[in-house]
């Protein structure tokens, strides 16, 4: 197996492969994390980007930051040499909506098992109200 990394190496990568990529469009930024656990953690601004008609934040673009971020801690979780990680089911539960500020979304793992990783993915603004409750389902598939 693959040496564990550290939270810089990882914060470099994972933000470096969001290039070209719908994290980059959201401007998703990874910015904490604890390999040894996966537990990682996500911003995204509120702006007009991510409003649905009614100027308020879309539901679909906070699960898009939830997936995101939790879709990336199963890949600290993994060897990506012999394993990929892929999204299976995804639920979310918006409590609350926002027009400006910043989303912080932490994924934490639930279970991680053999086949597959659950997640709980808090996602609250900068005063900690919480947003969304996003639970998410992630397969562990064995490379060929």
């Amino acid at each position: 197996m693959n040496a564990p990394l550290d939270k810089d190496t990882v914060l470099q990568q994972f933000n470096a492969a969001c290039k070209g990529t719908l994290m980059e469009t959201l401007n998703i930024t990874y910015v904490d994390a604890d390999p040894a656990t996966g537990k990682l953690v996500a911003t995204m601004p509120v702006d007009s980007r991510v409003y649905q008609p009614m100027q308020i934040l879309h539901g679909g673009a906070t699960v898009a930051l939830a997936e995101s971020v939790g879709s990336a801690a199963s890949q600290m979780l993994i060897d990506p040499s012999k394993e990929a990680a892929v999204g299976l089911e995804i639920s979310a539960n918006h409590v609350k909506s926002a027009r400006t500020g910043m989303l912080i979304a932490t994924a934490e793992c639930v279970h991680k098992g053999r086949t597959s990783h659950l997640f709980q993915i808090r996602v609250e603004n900068e005063q900690g109200e919480l947003i969304s409750v996003v639970k998410l389902l992630n397969f562990v598939k064995q490379r060929r």
